[in-house]
C-alpha cells in the first residue's frame, strides 16, 4: 500500500531549528511540572490498601463513594475492575490504621448501604510505605538501565553518535509522557512504568529503522565521486522511511486507542501512556534523533548550494 508518493521530499532537517525549539519548550514545561507540581503517585509507590469487592448488581461509583465517605475514605480511588459489578477501592496509606481494619470498615459501610447479601469481599492487598519506596526506586532504575542498555546496543550496532542521538530522543519521549501525567494529575503506578518501558522499545524501533536507512545511504554516498553532504543524505533517508513510520504508528495507535476505549478503567492509564508515547516517539524519531546525531559532529555546516539541494532534492 503506497499512501505517500515515493518521490516525496519534505525538508525535515531544514526545519530542525523549529522542531528542536518546540521540543525544548515542551521539555522545559514538563520538567517544571514534574519538579514543582509532582506526580499523583498510586499506592504502588506511596503505600496503601487495595480492596476488591463484587456487587450482585451494578452500582454507581458515586453511591459507593457516598457510602464510604462517613468512614473517612471519601478520597479513595474507586473504579470498575473487569465488569460493572467488580469494584476496586484504593485507599492511600494511613500509618495508624491497619489494612484489615480498612477493609472491614469498607465492607461494613457497603453492606449497610446496599445490603449484606448484595456485596462480597474478593481480596485485600496492602502495600507498606517502605515497599512503596522500593518500588519507586526499582521503577526509576528500570528506566535508567534500559537507557544504558540501549546506548550500548546502538553504539555497537552503529556508532557512538547514533547511540547518543537515539538515547536523547528516548529521554525526550519519557520526560514528555511523565510531564503529561503530571499536567493532568493522572495516577502514576507500576503499570505506567511498564508503559514507559514499552514506549522506549517502540520509539527505539522507529529510530533504528531510520538509522538503518541512513547507514545504507551513507555507504552508497561514500562510493560517489562527488559525495553529498550528510544532512542531505539523512533527509533523504527520513523521507524514504516515512511511509513505514507513519503506517506503523497509525496501526499501533488504532490498537492502543481501542484498549483505552474498550479495555476498562484498570488499563486506562497504561493505554493513555502508550498513546502519548507512540505519538511523541514518532515525532522524535524524525525530528530529534537524526538532527542530534548530526549535530554531534558538526555535520550541519552546509554551504548555500547544500541548503538549496536539501530543499530541492527529489
Amino acid at each position: 500500500m503506497q499512501l505517500i508518493r515515493p518521490d516525496i521530499n519534505i525538508n525535515f532537517l531544514g526545519n530542525r531549528k523549529i522542531a528542536l525549539s518546540l521540543s525544548a519548550v515542551v521539555l522545559l514545561i514538563s520538567l517544571t511540572l514534574i519538579i514543582f507540581k509532582g506526580l499523583n503517585l498510586g499506592i504502588d509507590f506511596t503505600g496503601g490498601t487495595l480492596v476488591e469487592v463484587k456487587f450482585h448488581q451494578q452500582v454507581e461509583i458515586a453511591k459507593i463513594r457516598e457510602a464510604i465517605t462517613p468512614e473517612g475514605y471519601g478520597k479513595a480511588v474507586i473504579q470498575e475492575f473487569g465488569s460493572p459489578q467488580d469494584i476496586l477501592i484504593r485507599v492511600q496509606n494511613q500509618s495508624d490504621v491497619e489494612s484489615s481494619v480498612i477493609s472491614t470498615d469498607i465492607l461494613d459501610a457497603l453492606s449497610n448501604q446496599f445490603g449484606p447479601d448484595q456485596v462480597e469481599m474478593r481480596r485485600v492487598e496492602f502495600v507498606g510505605p517502605q515497599v512503596g519506596e522500593e518500588l519507586k526506586s526499582a521503577g526509576m532504575w528500570a528506566v535508567i538501565y534500559t537507557l544504558i542498555g540501549i546506548l550500548v546496543y546502538v553504539m555497537i550496532r552503529f556508532k557512538l553518535r547514533f547511540a547518543l542521538g537515539a538515547d536523547a530522543a528516548l529521554v525526550h519521549d519519557i520526560i514528555i509522557v511523565v510531564g503529561v501525567f503530571s499536567l493532568f494529575n493522572i495516577e502514576f503506578s507500576l503499570s505506567v512504568v511498564a508503559a514507559l518501558l514499552t514506549v522506549l522499545g517502540y520509539s527505539l524501533n522507529d529510530t533504528i529503522v531510520v538509522f538503518d536507512r541512513i547507514r545504507e545511504n551513507f555507504d552508497s554516498n561514500r562510493k560517489k565521486k562527488n559525495p553529498e553532504n550528510e544532512a542531505i543524505v539523512c533527509n533523504q533517508s527520513i523521507n524514504q522511511t516515512l511511509t513505514r513510520t507513519l503506517m506503523t504508528s497509525f496501526t499501533t495507535l488504532l490498537v492502543v486507542i481501542s484498549l483505552y476505549v474498550f479495555g476498562g478503567e484498570v488499563i486506562h492509564d497504561f493505554a493513555f501512556a502508550l498513546i502519548v508515547g507512540i505519538a511523541v516517539g514518532t515525532y522524535s524519531s524524525i525530528f530529534i534523533a537524526t538532527p542530534i546525531m548530526l549535530s554531534l559532529e558538526g555535520k550541519f555546516e552546509m554551504s548555500e548550494e547544500d541548503l538549496k539541494a536539501l530543499e530541492a532534492k527529489p
